[in-house]
């Protein structure tokens, strides 16, 4: 696919499931490697979590959600348990910050949202249907700790990577000078 197709036209995918072929799950990693990254710092890293660490994840959904919420329901633990199975292979997006005399640790965490963004239209690029989300779940430090998120990382988000089940959503394209105006000074 086209650079500017992938970047006009891709959408988020919900629903997933099936196998991603290792061919294009490298071709996803690698496009995070090129985000935008000032000094080189490299200031990201990415957990794979596919087939039984799936549910392991969903324990850990489940229990934190519990710490939170005392007065849990069934239901709601198990749709937190629920979560890591609406994808056969999630990506955990960290952003590493470091102390920096001239990239500030906003610079960084933009920067691994960029190779987020790289991930998803790497994967639309390929057929391979993706959905960057995050929640409650990517700020509880007992998912952190249980993630082995140091103090100085922050999860960006997760990434779900899967076939696309059913038919994709049409969204409808924005206009340009809704977004965009000449700055006269």
């Amino acid at each position: 696919m086209d650079t500017l197709a992938a970047l006009h036209n891709r959408i988020s995918s919900p629903r997933l499931s099936g196998e991603v072929s290792e061919e294009h799950l490298q071709n996803i990693f690698k496009a995070a490697l090129r985000a935008p990254d000032h000094a080189q710092l490299k200031p990201w890293r990415f957990l794979i979590i596919k087939e039984e660490a799936r549910n392991k994840l969903g324990e850990l959904f489940a229990q934190a959600e519990r710490e939170g919420n005392p007065e849990q329901t069934v239901q709601m633990a198990e749709r937190a348990r629920s979560k890591p199975l609406r994808a056969p292979i999630i990506v955990v997006c960290i952003a590493k910050l470091v102390e920096h005399n001239s990239v500030p640790e906003v610079e960084q965490i933009l920067s691994c949202g960029s190779a987020v963004q790289n991930m998803l239209l790497a994967a639309y690029a390929q057929g391979v249907g993706a959905m960057w989300r995050t929640g409650g779940m990517a700020y509880n430090d007992l998912v952190k700790k249980g993630l082995g998120i140091s103090a100085s990382e922050q999860i960006t988000g997760y990434l779900y990577l899967g076939q696309i089940e059913g038919r994709s959503k049409i969204v409808p394209a924005l206009k340009v000078d809704e977004y965009f105006s000449v700055w006269k000074g």
